[in-house]
């Protein structure tokens, strides 16, 4: 079980094991350094073809759309009803992924001279996926065909009230199937029943962008698309790419390509939203995009409006082609985004409150708590947090003001519990839930959580092994300060872009001091910078999101050991190497 360190939950820390003779091997016949093959072996790239075929990630290497289980008949379909001048809606989601999976398929057919327009409910009010009053109300002003962008696998009873009421439904989806599939005139999802298509981690925003190049093939009858919406495809790229980030699925095969050519699209040619938005930001012409930033700098800004019930405004942002009102709408979104912290920061002082009061580390296998009013569009940040903090699946549940409406939570894992099958076997609780193994949400009834709070925590208990309850750091390799050169952080750097599934490289390094007492910084003091020394060597450390760590760091009279990224720091054309610390510990040797 985790033992309290300096008040902190210690974290086991795993270094990977390597074996010099397949670090040479790799290192001499993919034409590899040394530190990026050993990097390389730790993420299972044993062979040299392999190696080089991870780190060039050629957009050849994504596989035609046609591919992609139901494409066919669905790029048909669409294309037809184009052509036919029918009405076609996009039906999309309120998250960064279903977003631009919208803001794709819909330029697509706008660029096509599609009669086309887009709906995404509202999260406060309708919640997630296809709504029966939703598809009656869209069939009622005329629309023809309805094109679903990262929802509606599960969406069984309104595809039925699709067919009833007229309308042609194409399901496309990424997300966890259900007991049944829906009724859709097409589904397109790459991991389908009964197909076999080899890669089924695509996102919402990934399998949108294949469909938009398989219409834009037809249009163009051929394999090879005109210029025009080749221009078009490589712009959607960058949508995609901050789709696939935010989504959290895994940055390897196609989804590694479309991050490494987004971001590159991205700093070249972004949408005109978008650059107005980094100009919002304040970020500078020279500072370069990476995959953290689509990750905690834009996803967050797009999710913000979503989690307000006003998605339709990011859409909007990402799709505009008027200046004014991509000022309008950046500078609008930037402001939501700054209240979405602050709602954030109050719900999570009153959740670690109840978390001490109930939270048994030695007997609780999960934590289920419930505040009334707590805003629903934020909760699952916090349910992350807390997720991390105890390694525990988190459920948070959003009471209503009155106690009228049914409570709303979200739910994170993050010790391999699947949380929708968690959910099924709880489902006798709840009056409804869905999302994915790692991220879910539910309504319930605030009478029946006592109820669902047992049966969950017996889930989580039957589910994940006593060891699984302490957090795990998982370190690359050894990194002394004095070997972080900026060629060497150069050549880690070459295995990005860094997230789910290729994580930025871990190091560690032992017998490090402070130099300074460490000082917070950033908005709410929740950062801090740190200056380090080894063997003579020092260095600039900043800890992310660990403001906390200022007072019992200061008191620490001993030298450390300390688990840190290396990264180079650009900024105003100076560059210059530091570590972002992970975790850190006192010393065996000074203990």
């Amino acid at each position: 079980m985790p033992q309290a360190l300096h008040g902190r939950t210690s974290k086991r820390w795993r270094l990977v094991p390597h074996d010099a003779d397949r670090v040479g091997r790799l290192e001499k016949l993919a034409g590899i350094p040394p530190i990026v093959a050993q990097l390389l072996l730790g993420r299972g790239v044993y062979e040299p073809e392999a190696a080089r075929s991870f780190l060039d990630a050629k957009l050849t290497g994504l596989r035609d759309p046609d591919e992609l289980p139901g494409m066919p008949d669905a790029a048909e379909r669409i294309y037809a009803a184009v052509r036919e001048r029918r009405k076609i809606v996009v039906y999309g989601d309120y998250d960064a992924d279903g977003m631009t999976a919208t803001a794709i398929l819909l330029s697509c057919l706008k660029l096509l001279g599609a009669d086309a327009s887009y709906y995404v409910p509202n999260r406060l009010e309708e919640g997630y996926g296809l709504s029966c009053d939703a598809l009656r109300m869209l069939a009622e002003r005329g629309a023809s065909l309805v094109v679903s962008v990262d929802c509606g696998i599960t969406s069984v009873q309104p595809a039925l009230t699709a067919r009833e009421v007229g309308l042609e439904l194409i399901v496309t989806d990424h997300h966890e199937f259900g007991r049944e599939l829906p009724a859709a005139a097409a589904i397109v999802h790459p991991r389908l029943p009964g197909s076999s298509y080899p890669f089924g981690g695509l996102c919402g925003a990934g399998v949108a962008l294949k469909l938009a190049w398989a219409i834009c093939q037809r249009a163009s009858q051929a394999k090879r698309v005109t210029e025009p919406l080749r221009n078009f495809l490589m712009s959607a790229v960058g949508l995609a790419a901050i789709g696939t980030v935010a989504d959290v699925v895994p940055l390897l095969d196609e989804n590694r390509i479309l991050v490494r050519h987004g971001i590159n699209s991205l700093r070249a040619m972004p949408p005109l939203g978008l650059a107005v938005l980094l100009d919002v930001m304040q970020r500078h012409e020279d500072e370069k995009l990476d995959s953290e930033d689509l990750a905690f700098q834009i996803a967050p800004r797009l999710n913000a409006a979503g989690r307000f019930g006003q998605a339709q405004l990011a859409i909007e942002l990402l799709t505009t082609e008027s200046p004014e009102r991509a000022r309008q709408l950046a500078e609008y979104i930037h402001e939501l985004n700054k209240s979405r912290k602050s709602l954030e920061r109050s719900i999570d002082l009153a959740a670690t409150k109840l978390a001490k009061e109930q939270f048994d580390p030695e007997g609780d296998s999960a934590l289920v708590l419930a505040g009334r009013g707590w805003h629903a569009g934020v909760i699952g940040l916090v349910a992350g947090r807390l997720a991390e903090r105890f390694h525990r699946p988190v459920v948070l549940i959003s009471l209503d003001q009155l106690g009228v409406k049914p409570g709303i939570g979200s739910a994170r894992s993050p010790n391999g519990l699947n949380l929708h099958a968690a959910f099924a076997a709880c489902g006798e609780h709840l009056l409804g839930f869905g999302g994915h193994a790692a991220a879910a949400g539910l309504r319930i009834d605030e009478a029946h959580i006592d109820a669902f709070r047992h049966a969950f925590c017996e889930a989580a208990q039957a589910e994940t092994p006593e060891g699984n309850r302490v957090g795990e750091i998982r370190i690359d390799a050894e990194g002394p300060l004095a070997q972080l050169t900026p060629q060497t952080v150069y050549h880690i750097q070459s295995l990005a872009p860094f997230g789910c599934g290729n994580p930025r490289p871990v190091l560690c390094a032992t017998g490090v001091r402070l130099v300074a007492p460490p000082k917070r910084m950033g908005d709410g003091e929740k950062h801090l910078s740190l200056k380090l020394s080894q063997h003579r060597t020092n260095m600039r450390a900043v800890a992310f999101g660990y403001g906390e760590w200022a007072d019992e760091l200061a008191a620490v009279n001993a030298p450390l050991d300390i688990a840190y990224k290396p990264v180079i720091n650009e900024f105003r054309g100076r560059q210059a190497v530091e570590v972002h610390l992970v975790d850190w510990r006192v010393s065996e040797a000074a203990v």
